[in-house]
């Protein structure tokens, strides 16, 4: 009865109740999709991060992340490269030669990171080749081909088919170097990248550097779940105990910070809509209270238990709440899901978001155990809410009440 009877109390004044619940709708919409496009931003970014620049796991010379010289390689690195796939979860491994060098062309020079690679296997711990531009990803038959940003490319003043000449110091110190084809272009959004790192075939470069065979500065390993990074981890460091092995967190907690300052930002702006929500329903449910302390009076002098004359207003909070609340949210998660079809472009910044490598086109989220804490949270806030006012209802006393003149 006391549910039937909140109910009907609320739609009495239907323009009051309205606002409140296009209040409380219109804050949770735009606190849904402002998450959905946060988490969707910061999760491009991320997988482009571990998908195309670094992979899940990475093993090296226990000595080469710290001063990257040639001769800090790992002996057998290609074997221990294909021994990796026995172990359950990885789905993919590559080794690679990783030197500091120097390219040049007609134009200008630079200093980049040369890294040697099996294309074939890279395939299958980096998506890079599928953000090729122009050309293709050592796929045409060019003799020494290169893969280079389009930031590089830009920078070197080259295009496709264009000679570039690679330097570098070699195994006995002496400056070799190499003239490549530029066979490809890629394009991942992400400047600081594609201006430093150039893509060569392993052979290509072992040659150039005089390197001994089967080596590797570098071996990249791809897992079937992210998640088991840690687990795995610790499997390949008890199998090769001479090597470093660092899961994505560990290669780049930037990443990491993201995941958690995501987290931190979509709880930040909830909390923030659900105070400023909060008052409003203070303030409505106040005015209510004092519009109707006859009634309320009167219902106590007939019998009804301060209890129920409680439980009854804190329920019309919760129901005006609840309503306003799951309209947000739906409308929210819709919303979010209908802009991730084509994305939200921000073509207008798109320059200053390549420059710390985030993308310009932007798909929303909606992160349904997020949703799910943010509608407890509104249930919670409307019965937080709801106390004030009912307790200053029940504090009337009853023959006082009924002598107030509305």
């Amino acid at each position: 009865m006391i549910w039937s009877v909140a109910w009907r109390n609320i739609w009495r004044n239907p323009f009051r109740s309205g606002v409140i619940i296009a209040a409380t709708a219109i804050g949770m919409f735009a606190g849904i999709f402002s998450v959905s496009f946060l988490k969707g931003w910061m999760n491009q970014r991320l997988r482009t991060g571990v998908e195309t620049e670094f992979s899940h796991i990475q093993l090296h010379h226990p000595s080469f992340l710290e001063n990257s010289d040639l001769s800090m390689f790992m002996p057998e690195g290609v074997r221990i490269s294909d021994q990796l796939k026995d172990i359950p979860g990885i789905d993919g491994t590559s080794p690679r030669l990783v030197i500091q060098t120097m390219v040049s062309s007609a134009e200008t020079s630079t200093g980049v990171t040369a890294i040697g690679i099996f294309p074939e296997k890279e395939k299958t711990t980096s998506n890079l080749y599928s953000y090729i531009s122009e050309g293709n990803f050592f796929g045409d038959g060019t003799r020494n081909p290169v893969v280079i940003g389009k930031k590089l490319a830009t920078k070197l003043k080259v295009k496709l088919k264009s000679k570039i000449v690679i330097k570098c110091q070699d195994s006995d110190g002496n400056i070799t170097s190499g003239a490549y084809i530029v066979s490809g272009i890629y394009d991942i959004i992400n400047n600081r990248f594609e201006e430093s790192n150039l893509f060569v075939r392993y052979k290509n470069l072992s040659e150039m550097a005089n390197l001994p065979k089967s080596i590797a500065h570098e071996i990249t390993v791809h897992l079937k779940d992210m998640g088991m990074a840690e687990k795995i981890k610790s499997e390949i460091q008890a199998r090769y105990g001479g090597t470093k092995v660092l899961s994505w967190q560990e290669l780049t907690p930037e990443f990491g910070f993201i995941i958690e300052l995501g987290n931190m930002y979509a709880l930040i702006i909830v909390i923030i809509v659900l105070l400023a929500l909060s008052f409003a329903i203070v303030n409505t449910m106040l005015m209510a209270v004092l519009e109707r302390i006859k009634e309320l009076g009167m219902l106590m002098a007939v019998g009804m238990s301060r209890k129920k004359v409680f439980s009854m207003l804190m329920l019309e909070t919760v129901l005006l709440t609840f309503t306003g609340g799951t309209i947000g949210i739906a409308g929210g998660v819709l919303f979010s899901l209908a802009t991730r079809v084509n994305g939200i472009d921000l073509s207008l910044y798109a320059q200053g978001f390549e420059e710390i490598g985030r993308s310009s086109l932007v798909f929303p989220e909606p992160e349904f155990g997020l949703i799910a804490l943010t509608s407890l949270m509104v249930i919670i806030t409307g019965i937080l809410a709801s106390i004030y006012p009912a307790m200053k209802a029940i504090n009337y006393n009853p023959a006082e009440a009924l002598r107030i003149d509305m």
